[in-house]
């Protein structure tokens, strides 16, 4: 059988995944701290139809002949870059301003997440918008009294309260985590990350501004990083290599067509 036939099979399956990423993307174009993932590609194995020779007396020497047997997936990356704040006005739209991720508790362990839209349950709690508790410096939920008449979220993560009788609470802090490579973070859905082997276990919750964290800012949300430009560029890049991949197929078959047409 022919090479090429392999070669245009695994292009099509790779510009396939690349799609399925492309499609990702753009329908998370919107989302609240989503970022965006890429597809890189390498060569498979090599057939070596003839070795290389070094150089003798008379003559030179000569490079091996290869033959490439298609290609693969290389890597699937999470772009972590900073992406675009929002302004909202809403004191528990919060955003990070650097590095860092805010500490959730999901009910089966400690997650990470940038999406910054929080909310207040029934009893006053700090929660995601699925109901998971945000976790403050020293582990913890947020709480604000149910009668409190206003209360605010500094740059340092604080919470600030004015309570019923116009008191000052202490409401806590809000800290954040960094990772040494945030690229290894999991996706687990629900804009959450979790911790893998790969991207090294969380510091220790810091005050936001701190130890190479970035400040919060209250009232506003950290977009999607997706470029809507690159995106439709990349699709038009993989559809057309799509294509070429099909057609390298087409080509292959028309050619065993006309071998088993010798014998007629």
């Amino acid at each position: 059988m022919l090479r090429s036939l392999y070669s245009g099979i695994s292009g099509m399956k790779n510009f396939q995944t690349k799609l399925d990423v492309i499609g990702n993307n753009i329908a998370n174009v919107n989302t609240v701290g989503f970022k965006k993932s890429r597809v890189t590609f390498k060569d498979m194995v090599s057939q070596t139809i003839a070795g290389g020779s070094a150089a003798g007396a008379q003559v030179g020497g000569t490079n091996s002949k290869q033959i490439g047997l298609g290609s693969s997936t290389g890597t699937i990356d999470t772009i972590h870059s900073t992406s675009a704040t929002q302004s909202t006005g809403r004191t528990l739209d919060l955003a990070i301003d650097g590095d860092g991720y805010f500490q959730i508790d999901n009910g089966e362990g400690t997650v990470y997440t940038r999406a910054g839209n929080f909310y207040l349950d029934n009893e006053g709690k700090l929660v995601t918008g699925d109901g998971y508790y945000v976790q403050k410096l020293g582990g913890g939920e947020i709480t604000i009294p149910k009668d409190a008449q206003n209360f605010t979220i500094g740059p340092d993560g604080s919470v600030s309260i004015v309570g019923a009788g116009g008191e000052k609470i202490d409401g806590g802090q809000i800290g954040i985590v960094t990772f040494a490579n945030s690229d290894g973070l999991d996706k687990i859905g629900n804009s959450l990350y979790r911790e893998s082997s790969n991207s090294g276990t969380p510091s220790a919750a810091n005050i936001p501004g701190d130890g190479g964290t970035g400040e919060l800012k209250s009232g506003f949300l950290e977009m999607s990083n997706v470029d809507l430009t690159d995106e439709f560029t990349e699709m038009i890049v993989a559809q057309r290599g799509f294509q070429s991949n099909s057609k390298i197929i087409t080509t292959s078959d028309e050619i065993l067509q006309e071998l088993v047409n010798l014998k007629r």
